[in-house]
């Protein structure tokens, strides 16, 4: 951990929500209350690709308690455009049509009608009651599917909707000098992010046209926008509100049942709340891609990589502008490598559209990338570290999409993988005959996002300050951000009191996600705090007639007058009135993250069961403001890529059904099935923050599938390729031998 000389940053102090969410204070989506308030239900498509042919909504609006329905004839029929609504460039039509279906339904859940009734059950009901005849068309669930000639199109244009590439100098050439080749493909499943609380919204279109809006999100902002584009309102019409989330892991950036909340509010004239349920969360909203990778990667006698080439086609879902972007970015980017070629295609298949996933599309590449690093260094007897400590990435280097690395910790966190005691530890005899034991790594990257934050800090009398801010709480952000504030204004962390607010109090703030908040939005607090003793200063030299008033430690000097900042804030009324501060930043270097794995398995033989033993997690915080969250956000991902690795995926029926829909049959990780999650924090900070913050919401997704896959080689000789890797698949690689 770092020594640097900070009083508030490096501690762990009590998060200033802690209190409300343990005695079940918080307000969460589903808890928002209003008067009047109607419950809102959707009707979802049974099919993964039918044409619509009527819609009939006699009978439910027949049905005791219905107020309202509505469809996507209601939305106001804009003429299309192109819009950037937080997640990149799309067309208002696709934006629409996923929260809405018309014409078409793309895949099983698709949203096509909603229903606002004086109960839950009459709303629910009602729904069930709209008559809407289909045409079922073929429907394409897996991105070779998709590419395939003579596949069935979602739209007008092909499939691959994108293709990328990135290339540095000449891969096929260089391949042709390397000394050892290998070459593997690779396959993954859709998987969701599996929060716990499903998506939940109210809205009220109120008299003075204004719609107001209070849900469970990662950008407030994000919402406002989108709902401004389909609704054909400006955006000051719309105000949105943050309510606590639980959980959103990136799948509560898209918007989905506000819009039609408000819809149905606007025909109503009344509040209305939707709540998903669990099925319609995992039909219904957006999960991360499947995908298909090949990965080739060349090295010379001494273990140096000279070529790479890779070929990533991964699921868009329904509608473009999937992860295969991000998964591009990150394939190579932990090792130096002079030739590389890499092929990236956004392919439409008939599942919801995509949504972001903790490092969306890293994980997915790296689980490539990883396995083949690992057949590599057996192959050339060379130790999985060594082999990577040779190759890694550091500062100048360049990575194949064009930037260049700034000061980085990939060396670091490979240095303390290789030195950690659980690298060097014997694994232990197996438990019984048929079990076998296998140690892997595996590294990982995440590049990171700034985007735009606003923050403002208004002190009180007391010494105390309120510090507002637009970044939804996940994972204690109010803490991390407070602090960098109060090691700013040198006051201890209790007395500054964060709010997160809503779309009119707060300026434009980016989404939670991105490993950004605590960097950028932290980074807005700390300048923030800056002007606040800027103001600070000019009433102490005020009070004193001086001009060389100096702060340092909660402390005004001058000469031989002093004043603590609570005593200065005591007299701001004598001295000219309140004082605020505030600032807005959008920063463009976030500085990325690397993480890294060592994983203990035993596999039992007979029934592929996969037992972990020990599984370490280390990575490159930059500065870690709050060493326990840092811990814990190293500890979640760890646990969410052990779900990836070992049982989760979409089960599909050949019709496009998702058959498996519920949390009894989507086997995430339970503390029964994953032990305690060891961590250390490595600190290479970030010349591109003040404190040096790396964002860590993410990276540690990253290499457990690989490090996992790596264990499970080391354990029965056999290289898993497609995940998950659940007891069936390990049973059935283990008949090929």
């Amino acid at each position: 951990m770092s020594t640097a000389p900070y009083n508030i940053i490096g501690t762990r102090p009590p998060r200033h929500d802690g209190a409300d969410k343990v005695t079940g204070r918080a307000i969460y989506g589903a808890d928002f209350q209003i008067n009047g308030l109607l419950h809102g239900a959707v009707l979802r498509s049974p099919h993964a690709h039918a044409r619509i042919e009527s819609v009939d909504t006699s009978r439910a609006a027949a049905y005791p308690g219905v107020v309202a329905i509505v469809t996507a004839d209601d939305f106001p029929q804009t003429p299309d455009r192109i819009v950037d609504l937080g997640e990149g460039e799309t067309p208002l039509s696709y934006v629409r049509g996923n929260v809405l279906a018309k014409g078409k339904v793309l895949y099983q859940g698709h949203a096509v009608a909603a229903v606002a009734a004086t109960s839950p059950h009459a709303a629910e009901q009602a729904a069930k009651l709209i008559d809407v005849r289909y045409t079922p068309l073929p429907c394409v669930l897996t991105a070779p599917e998709g590419m395939a000639p003579g596949a069935s199109k979602l739209h007008e244009q092909e499939n691959v909707t994108h293709h990328i590439q990135h290339a540095i100098g000449d891969a096929d050439a260089a391949f042709q000098q390397a000394a050892i080749v290998v070459e593997r493909e690779f396959h993954t499943a859709t998987v969701h992010q599996g929060y716990i609380e499903p998506h939940a919204a109210t809205a009220l279109w109120n008299n003075d046209g204004r719609v107001q809006i209070w849900c469970s999100t990662q950008g407030s902002f994000v919402v406002r926008d989108v709902v401004s584009c389909l609704l054909d309102l400006p955006v000051s019409q719309v105000k949105v509100t943050p309510t606590e989330i639980g959980g959103g892991f990136g799948g509560k950036i898209p918007v989905y049942i506000e819009p039609v909340a408000a819809l149905l509010s606007r025909r109503s004239g009344r509040p209305v709340r939707i709540v998903m349920n669990r099925r319609d969360v995992f039909e219904g909203s957006g999960p991360t891609p499947g995908s298909f990778i090949r990965v080739k990667l060349g090295a010379d006698a001494e273990g140096r990589f000279i070529a790479a080439r890779a070929h990533l086609a991964y699921e868009a879902g329904a509608y473009p502008g999937g992860m295969v972007g991000p998964g591009t970015m990150c394939v190579f980017a932990a090792y130096d490598i002079p030739n590389v070629a890499i092929d990236g295609y956004d392919v439409l298949v008939n599942k919801p559209s995509t949504a972001a996933y903790r490092a969306p599309g890293a994980t997915n590449a790296a689980f490539a990338t990883e396995s083949v690093v690992d057949e590599l260094a057996r192959q050339l007897k060379i130790d999985p570290l060594e082999l990577r400590l040779r190759n890694a990435s550091r500062e100048g280097t360049r990575r194949a999409d064009g930037p260049k690395f700034r000061r980085i910790g990939c060396v670091e966190v490979l240095e303390a993988m290789k030195a950690h005691p659980h690298y060097s530890a014997p694994l232990g005899a197996a438990s019984h005959a048929a079990a076998k034991r296998g140690r892997g790594t595996a590294i990982g990257y995440w590049f990171n996002i700034g985007l735009p934050s606003s923050c403002v800090i208004s002190v009180n009398a007391d010494g105390t300050v309120n510090l507002i801010e637009g970044s939804t709480d996940i994972g204690g952000t109010r803490t991390s951000i407070a602090m960098q504030a109060a090691e700013v204004l040198g006051i201890p962390v209790a007395d500054v009191h964060p709010a997160v607010v809503d779309t009119d109090t707060i300026g434009y703030t980016g989404v939670t996600g991105g490993s950004r908040t605590t960097y950028a939005t932290g980074w807005a607090a700390h300048d923030a705090a800056k002007d606040v003793i800027r103001l600070m200063t000019e009433r102490a030299a005020k009070i004193w007639q001086a001009d060389d008033v100096q702060f340092a430690n909660g402390i005004f000097r001058s000469g031989n007058n002093q004043l603590t900042f609570a005593e200065l804030a005591a007299k701001l009324t004598e001295t000219g009135g309140p004082v605020v501060g505030q600032a807005s930043v959008n920063p463009k270097a976030a500085g990325g993250s690397f993480a890294g794995v060592i994983a203990d398995v035993e596999v039992d033989v007979e029934t592929g069961k996969v037992t972990i033993l020990r599984f370490t997690s280390i990575q490159d915080a930059g500065r870690a403001i709050h060493p326990s969250y840092v811990e814990g956000q190293m500890q979640g991902g760890s646990v969410q890529g052990i779900g990836w690795a070992l049982n989760e995926e979409y089960w599909m029926s050949p019709d496009g059904r998702m058959v498996n829909s519920t949390l009894l049959d989507y086997r995430m990780p339970t503390i029964l099935d994953v032990p305690p999650i060891d961590t250390q924090i490595v600190e290479v900070p970030n010349p591109a923050h003040p404190f040096g913050v790396r964002g860590v919401g993410e990276a540690n997704i990253v290499p457990p599938p690989a490090a996992l896959a790596n264990a499970i080689h080391d354990a029965l000789g056999i290289r898993m390729s497609r995940l998950p890797m659940n007891p069936p698949s390990i049973v059935a690689e283990l008949a090929k031998q």
